[in-house]
């Protein structure tokens, strides 16, 4: 998860203030494994702070030694980089100029300061609604269960840069959940946390007592849940909603219907119940930008599609959802 933040914090942002960079002494096998894994088509070179140059893809298009060290094929010279303060109209100037696609940020004694990308200023033109932090990075959750080592788990994600922490349960009405929040507000007092799921307005004012910021509202109506099934309880979701929604606007907090969105009407509903906002799952399971194994059946492509119940997912780790994090074999888990 922590690995998954980074990544979001540093796909997108106005001025990345803490690029990914390596050093010259590194290999060039290292600088692939990285450009690879945040999907980055350059890295600063750094000595200390000092930038001492940057490879790119053009440097390393051609070459076919990768136990070659970065000084050996970075771009030292003439390096254009811009001073601290720079606006983002004339970084994208000077980009145009040199015909470049990245621009290196640094102070007066040449320390690194940030980077700015042709890519991230294009972008903030193409999607100007989207949800961003006060540094131009794209705001992103993180789920926790609530194990042990759920204070230590947040603490993690935190250090990372997650926006909003998500208490994930497949019934947040427990005294396991309202604990969790209650711990995570007192220790960590500027963090976000959304809890749940629930489905009355018993459940919401339990939540919102403990610190809670918003709920999610939804007990089984997911396309692929079971938990109605399984635990024999639930509610509609439009009455859920509405009733949650009443308590949040007493609290002055937020609702978040979670699950059962099918038809483009089923969003004018939720909003109409009183949600803030939706969640969708099954509607993004088939895009390209969704995990999941594609599987070729009958001349079409289908990607599979899992929930959080599901003994794959379970056994990969999301017990604690259930409250099965005690089950060690896979026929127990339900």
């Amino acid at each position: 998860q922590v690995r998954e933040i980074e990544k979001v914090k540093k796909s997108e942002s106005g001025m990345i203030v803490d690029p990914v960079t390596v050093t010259p002494d590194q290999r060039i096998w290292d600088v692939q494994q990285i450009m690879r894994e945040y999907r980055i088509s350059g890295v600063p070179v750094l000595e200390g702070e000092k930038l001492k140059g940057i490879v790119t893809n053009r440097d390393l298009r051609f070459e076919t030694n990768w136990d070659l060290k970065v000084r050996e094929v970075m771009t030292s010279e003439n390096l254009v980089t811009a001073p601290v303060g720079i606006t983002l109209e004339e970084s994208k100037a000077i980009l145009h100029k040199h015909r470049i696609e990245k621009l290196l940020v640094v102070d007066d004694e040449g320390n690194l300061k940030g980077l700015i990308t042709i890519k991230d200023i294009e972008k903030i033109k193409k999607y100007p609604m989207a949800c961003k932090d006060d540094l131009g990075r794209l705001r992103v959750g993180a789920s926790v269960g609530i194990g042990e080592n759920c204070l230590a788990h947040v603490e993690a994600l935190i250090k990372a840069g997650v926006d909003v922490v998500v208490i994930d349960s497949a019934h947040g009405h427990s005294k396991n959940v309202i604990t969790a929040v209650s711990e995570i507000k007192k220790t960590f007092h500027n963090i976000q946390v959304i809890a749940g799921n629930v489905a009355t307005s018993e459940a919401a004012e339990a939540l919102f007592k403990a610190g809670s910021d918003a709920v999610k509202v939804g007990v089984g109506p997911g396309s692929i849940c079971t938990t109605r099934v399984i635990a024999g309880v639930g509610m509609p979701q439009l009455t859920a909603i509405h009733n949650c929604a009443i308590v949040a606007q007493k609290n002055g907090k937020t609702v978040i219907a979670d699950g059962g969105i099918k038809f483009s009407g089923d969003l004018t509903k939720a909003i109409g119940a009183g949600a803030h906002c939706i969640m969708i799952g099954s509607l993004l399971a088939g895009t390209d930008e969704s995990p999941g194994e594609l599987e070729l059946y009958q001349g079409r492509q289908y990607k599979v599609y899992r929930g959080m119940g599901s003994l794959g997912a379970m056994k990969d780790g999301s017990k604690d959802r259930y409250f099965q994090e005690s089950v060690r074999t896979e026929a127990k888990l339900v």
